[in-house]
């Protein structure tokens, strides 16, 4: 074999190392993998979808945080405005969070009965949404576009505070199991009372399910 020929092959064969080589270099995880910071979001999400979905301001979180409650240190993205959130701190008040996903139709169902069951409570509850899926767009879209349905039929519009978690946190916190929707009823020191998995048949429903975990009737 002639030397130009060896001198093509041994090219051949280091370039193909090199690409093996690079196909097998472990990729780097997110700096919030394993802890409680939020995750990076894959990209920006309008403000005017933010507006449009309705979603209100998340409440404050304590400090220091609670000594109970598995979510004290759950950081999650409010929706109305992509602020970071901690659940687990907006104590005081009995807390009651609806998981659901953009593409759970009981879940777009039972959204329009949690802000009834909230105008119905007042104070007494606090009442949020938990998005429990990556897609932080799709969310906001059919929150803007069920609010649409909403004031056609003359209904209370959508305006709950919004949590973001797309890892499903709060789902994993609660031991729930891998389904939607599920809500999870939390008592005022932080520390979770139980979890209800099945979608709620009316307002009186979602009003019973509180009462006996929470003591609180409305």
């Amino acid at each position: 074999m002639s030397r130009p020929v060896v001198w093509k092959w041994a090219l051949t064969a280091v370039i193909v190392a090199l690409a093996a080589a690079v196909a097998l270099w472990p990729r780097g995880g997110s700096d919030s993998e394993g802890t409680g910071a939020p995750p990076e979001p894959a990209r920006s999400v309008d403000p005017a979808l933010r507006q449009a979905s309705g979603a209100a301001v998340c409440p404050p979180g304590s400090e220091p945080p609670p000594a109970a409650g598995p979510l004290a240190d759950t950081v999650l993205t409010c929706l109305a405005d992509g602020t970071p959130a901690t659940p687990g701190r907006m104590t005081g008040v009995p807390m009651v969070l609806n998981l659901w996903a953009y593409w759970c139709e009981p879940c777009r169902t039972e959204l329009p009965l949690f802000q009834e069951y909230a105008d119905r409570a007042g104070s007494a509850v606090r009442v949020l949404t938990v998005h429990s899926d990556p897609d932080e767009t799709k969310a906001l879209s059919l929150l803007a576009a069920l609010n649409q349905e909403l004031r056609a039929g003359h209904r209370p519009q959508l305006r709950l505070p919004g949590l973001q978690d797309p890892d499903a946190r709060v789902r994993a916190a609660a031991n729930a199991p891998n389904a939607l929707p599920i809500t999870v009823l939390i008592r005022p020191d932080g520390s979770i009372a139980e979890y209800v998995a099945r979608p709620f048949r009316d307002v009186d429903d979602i009003a019973d399910a509180v009462a006996g975990a929470l003591g609180v009737t409305a």
